[in-house]
This record gives structure tokens, sequence and C-alpha cells, in this order.
């Protein structure tokens, strides 16, 4: 999963509705000062070498590179790892095509954090221990797991970096959007997750109760990209760039979490 990830956070925690997710991203905006006014100026129909201009969105757009970028690298070996619970050779095989694109849209996030002059490692490393001690948290306990997980998580992740992305300069815009394409697992995931349910309907209740207890946990780890970094809850919530108001965090968080249980319909199962 792309987000920026909390180890030691139970799924428990995660907020129940899009409202409570509305007030704890706007709270933790007001936290670091910023303002829910909206911006006046439109940073969505500049190019990067008008926008990067303001310091604090230059440093926003580093954390969110730097975060997108470990996300794909984990990304990477997530799906190299699931791979040895595929079982078949084909599957395996469909499983690393998708790690190598994962791959390719980390180099891509790489090359462009060097040329805007931040340095790859230092940007991602704010993330690494949080999004590594998720994944060891949330470790699937078979392959049907890991493919929910990829599927579900991986998909919210990526509608709220769109949701973000529609804020920000041109250039960036682009390139997020691009790494964000689907490399082909959630086709992959709907067909193998819905011909295990019609061989076993009893899998369906296993993976409905693990899909929502991923939900959860990424709808609270998405406050927690704007949360834990001054810059980017600056961006979101109305300081820098072309910010949410809060009763536009809250819609947009409602968008995710309908998406959400449209993808949970295509795999067959209970949001």
């Amino acid at each position: 999963m792309r987000f920026m990830e909390t180890p030691d956070t139970p799924a428990e925690s995660a907020p129940e509705s899009a409202a409570e997710a509305a007030e704890s991203v706007a709270g933790s905006a007001a936290a670091s000062g910023a303002e829910s006014a909206p911006a006046s100026t439109s940073v969505a129909a500049q190019d990067w070498a008008k926008a990067s201009a303001a310091p604090e969105y230059r440093a926003a757009v580093v954390d969110l590179l730097g975060a997108l970028a470990y996300g794909e690298l984990a990304a990477f070996e997530r799906l190299a790892e699931d791979a040895k619970l595929a079982p078949t050779l084909g599957d395996k095989a469909e499983l690393a095509k998708m790690a190598s694109a994962e791959f390719h849209h980390f180099e891509q996030l790489r090359d462009r954090l060097s040329a805007i002059g931040a340095e790859p490692t230092a940007a991602m490393e704010p993330f690494v221990a949080a999004l590594d001690g998720f994944h060891r948290q949330t470790a699937p306990s078979d392959w049907l797991e890991g493919l929910v997980k990829a599927y579900v998580g991986d998909s919210i992740a990526s509608d709220f970096y769109r949701e973000v992305a529609a804020r920000l300069d041109g250039d960036t815009r682009a390139l997020v959007l691009a790494v964000l394409d689907d490399t082909g697992h959630a086709s992959f995931a709907v067909e193998k997750v819905r011909a295990a349910i019609d061989a076993d309907p009893r899998v369906g209740g296993r993976l409905a109760l693990w899909a929502r207890r991923l939900m959860g946990e990424a709808l609270s780890q998405s406050q927690r990209v704007v949360a834990d970094r001054d810059a980017l809850s600056t961006m979101l919530v109305g300081g820098v760039a072309d910010g949410f108001d809060l009763a536009e965090v809250g819609r947009m968080f409602s968008r995710i979490t309908e998406a959400h249980t449209k993808r949970m319909a295509a795999l067959g199962l209970a949001a």
C-alpha cells in the first residue's frame, strides 16, 4: 500500500465515517497553522517552475513524491513476496510482471525527485519505518488475503492520491497520475477472488472481514499522510496550493468510501 502507515495502530482505531476523517484532517491542518480558506491563485493551472517558487509548496511535493516512491518500492517487494504464495506458475508470472511495473513507477518518482533537487533516499526515509510496520502487521495468511490486500489497500491509496493530485501543478499532477496507473492487479484479483468464492462460498465471509479491516486501516492512515507532515497538511487544507475546505475533505472521504464499496461488490464481497 502506498500510504504512510503508523505501526501499532489497530484497525479498531480507524475512523468510523468520512465526516470523522474530515474532522481529523482539518484538525491536523489547524494544529500546523493552516487556514481552511481557499488559495488565492490556482496552482493546478501552473507548471512546476512557477509553483515551486513557494518553498512550502515545494516541501509538500517532495514529501508527497517521497511517500509515493517508497510506497511503490514496497509494492514491488510485496508483490514479489506474494508470488511465493501463488498456486500456479502462471499466477507467479503475472505477479512478477506487476512487480516489474511497480518498480518502474518507483524509478520514475526517484528520477523526478532527483530532477527537482531532492535527494530520493532522504525524501523516502520519513515513511519507511511506518509503512514497513503496517505491512508486518497486516501480513496476509494466504494467497487470497494477499490479493485482497493489494486490491483494496492500493486502490484506496490511489483514490486518495488522485484527489490530492487534482490540486497540484500540471507537471507534478501528470507524474502522480501516471504512477497510479493500474498494473493489472485489479482485474487479476477480481478474477481469482470471485473464482475462489464460487468454489467455496465460505471464503467470502472471511475475505469480507479482512477487507473491512483493511479499509479501516487505510482511512486511518490517509489522515496520517496529512497529520505527520506539516507541509502536506498545509497544502491539503487551504494553506498552500488549491486546498480543500472542511466540507470538501468530507466529500473526498465519502467518494473514497463509495469507490471502495463498488470494488467490494466487484470482488463479490459485502462492504
